[in-house]
């Protein structure tokens, strides 16, 4: 069944609520849990869901995406006719570059075409999740329905920066509002609202049909949850299929990454015991590249000059070519190739590739990119008005971010 199913994944988002993880980079291309970038997880799930024809769009600021996939996901046999493929705009069917969501698909219809799909799977390239397609796309399959939205309850708050909708008794959309300012509550709740997660199965002539009315109509957004959605609930069968754990019945783990302060408490989810999130499911194994690098090393040594220096971690994630050289980590996740040296104390805090921290230095709830070096005795999280002074990005939750390749004044 899943032979004939088609995953788009839109990756071309700006991100410009995560920056400066966005400045040189996609929102999809983020590292996210050591070793990952976000859209590994989109991926991860077509193919642990038996989808394997994959065409992922891009737009803004895409070469370290397209560099990745080109790296990591190029392991499924062409000959088979399984692919993961990279489309960046042509604009062969429009003079513009992608307006919307909906507009990316229109412009890739000659490309959709030739795979000739009978259903299309279309996704976000940027949300931190495990989802079986297989089974979203069984019910869209047996409903009958022209097209199905993945759904979830949120908080009305939270309802705001989503596509809300209504539904009745057979879980038949009836109402579609996208980003509401005062979003409508589900059935049998007080306290939410039921939201879109950006994730649809269309039958591909149906697609195909509304894409091009669309693209012919005036004042059209060319976007899913603000044109094309609302254009079809009334008239055709559109159906909400709520993502749920099936042992448990309750709302499944699924996490939007749009800002640094949702981005690190996703993070640091990963940190619990026992995590929502489990990485370590050889069942459903996400994948990515890695480099080839040595094992991780952590350093104690008795005899230096200042006394024992002992390198440990706690409750964190580290991966393959970091050393801590006797320095203290504590709930915190550290890329590959990240140095921690003596006496350095990191808390709650996220380190990018390459990074290395100086001896002495104290860095608290801090999220640090790629190749920066932190001299001996910086502090960085500790004083958010000195953080600020730096030029840094101090969050509303207290998160300080330092950017690719900052350096630091020389003190």
């Amino acid at each position: 069944m899943m032979r004939s199913v088609l995953a788009v994944v839109l990756a071309g988002g700006r991100g410009s609520r995560l920056e400066p993880l966005t400045r040189d980079r996609s929102k999809p291309a983020v590292p996210f849990g050591g070793c990952f970038r976000i859209i590994d997880f989109s991926l991860s799930n077509c193919v642990n869901s038996g989808i394997r024809k994959i065409l992922v769009i891009t737009q803004y600021k895409s070469a370290s995406l397209e560099r990745h996939i080109e790296q990591g996901w190029h392991f499924l046999p062409t000959t088979l006719g399984e692919f993961v493929s990279v489309r960046p705009p042509e604009q062969r069917i429009d003079e513009n570059w992608y307006q919307g969501t909906a507009d990316a698909i229109y412009q890739n219809i000659y490309t959709i075409e030739k795979v000739r799909p009978k259903h299309i799977l279309i996704l976000s390239g940027d949300h931190i999740y495990r989802m079986d397609y297989s089974r979203f796309i069984n019910s869209h399959i047996a409903s009958g329905a022209d097209a199905s939205i993945a759904c979830m309850p949120v908080s009305l708050a939270e309802g705001r920066r989503f596509g809300v909708m209504q539904t009745n008794d057979q879980n038949r959309i009836v109402d579609f509002q996208e980003k509401p300012s005062e979003p409508k509550l589900m059935p049998g709740s007080d306290s939410q609202c039921l939201a879109s997660m950006g994730i649809y199965v269309f039958n591909t002539e149906f697609l195909f049909e509304q894409l091009c009315q669309d693209a012919n109509s005036p004042g059209s957004q060319r976007d899913f949850g603000r044109d094309i959605i609302p254009s079809i609930i009334s008239a055709r069968n559109v159906m909400a299929w709520p993502f749920l754990n099936p042992q448990t019945g309750q709302a499944d783990y699924w996490r939007d990454v749009g800002t640094l302060d949702s981005y690190y408490e996703t993070s640091m989810d990963l940190t619990a015991v026992t995590p929502e999130l489990n990485l370590y499911d050889m069942d459903w194994p996400f994948r990515t590249w890695q480099p080839p690098l040595p094992p991780p090393k952590f350093v104690l040594n008795e005899s230096g000059p200042d006394g024992t220096r002992v390198g440990h971690a706690m409750n964190s994630l580290i991966c393959s070519g970091s050393i801590i050289s006797g320095g203290t980590v504590d709930r915190c996740i550290l890329s590959p190739r990240v140095r921690v040296h003596s006496y350095a104390d990191v808390q709650g805090s996220i380190l990018f590739d390459g990074v290395e921290v100086g001896r002495n230095c104290r860095l608290r709830n801090t999220i640090v990119d790629k190749g920066v070096q932190i001299p001996c005795g910086t502090e960085i999280g500790h004083d958010h008005k000195a953080d600020a002074a730096r030029g840094l990005i101090v969050t509303d939750g207290g998160i300080t971010a330092v950017p690719r390749n900052y350096r630091f004044a020389s003190t």
